[in-house]
């Protein structure tokens, strides 16, 4: 394992190869985001503990994407049961690692929320807990805006603690301390190419909701906005999944086994 600097104009590769991975095998990625949806779902609605769950399981389930975007690269069939591939396929120690993570993972959103609840009372933690509602005309005169803006400042560092640290965790063998640290370091070193990866992304979720709600309007469909914008947020939301393999390769430069010949533009 090496820690790689690239410049930043590599967030825009990084952007193109998750489009191009997904396009590779849609239906498998697809079928994937809606049994995790499904799953966590489930999760959910065990008593006392569902709430936090969902939020313990994402490193392990990070793992599982991941593998699937390394087969996929690879040539090799994926299935839903590779979500499950961190807790299963690389022994006891790593299981019990994703674990910590996991625990790790809910302390640092409960910190992300107690931070939102400074600007708002704990409104917007109620809203994402399902326990409160809000009406949009409420909404715009709320502190809840601030909120959404706390909240995504706290989570800038959590998003960096843990965007490697699971899978160097499960295939590099690393503690979860160090996988956090060396997590945090590249991101901070490749910052640069990050922030056009997020800058990209974010005006690809608004250009595609702006886009289709204009064209429904125009065409006189607007009530059909929902079922149009749903469908195209799950493949947009798929396709970012499947980038966050391209940020791993291109952050620490492992080549996987069985790599089939890639396309020109872009190259995993």
């Amino acid at each position: 394992m090496q820690l790689i600097e690239v410049p930043a104009k590599t967030g825009y590769v990084w952007f193109r190869q998750g489009i191009w991975l997904f396009r590779k095998n849609p239906l498998a990625f697809l079928t994937l985001f809606f049994t995790y949806l499904v799953a966590m779902t489930l999760v959910s609605r065990i008593p006392v503990v569902g709430t936090v769950l969902p939020l313990a399981f994402i490193p392990g389930i990070a793992v599982g994407f991941m593998a699937a975007c390394r087969d996929t690269v690879a040539g090799k069939p994926v299935f839903p049961t590779i979500l499950v591939d961190g807790f299963r396929s690389y022994g006891g120690v790593v299981a019990r690692r994703l674990v910590v993570l996991g625990v790790l993972y809910v302390v640092a959103m409960a910190l992300v929320f107690a931070g939102s609840a400074l600007a708002d009372g704990g409104v917007l933690f109620k809203v994402m807990m399902g326990s409160a509602e809000v009406e949009q005309a409420e909404f715009a005169n709320s502190a809840i805006p601030l909120a959404v803006l706390v909240a995504l400042g706290c989570y800038v560092p959590v998003s960096m603690l843990f965007w490697f640290a699971p899978v160097l965790a499960a295939w590099h063998d690393v503690p979860p301390a160090k996988a956090m640290f060396f997590s945090v370091v590249s991101c901070w070193r490749n910052r640069g190419a990050f922030i056009v990866y997020a800058a990209l992304w974010f005006a690809s979720a608004i250009t595609v909701s702006l886009g289709l709600s204009a064209l429904l309007q125009a065409l006189g469909a607007a009530d059909y906005a929902l079922a149009v914008l749903m469908p195209a947020s799950v493949i947009l939301t798929t396709m970012l999944y499947c980038s966050f393999y391209a940020t791993y390769r291109g952050c620490f430069g492992v080549q996987t086994p069985e790599k089939p010949e890639a396309p020109s533009t872009p190259a995993l």
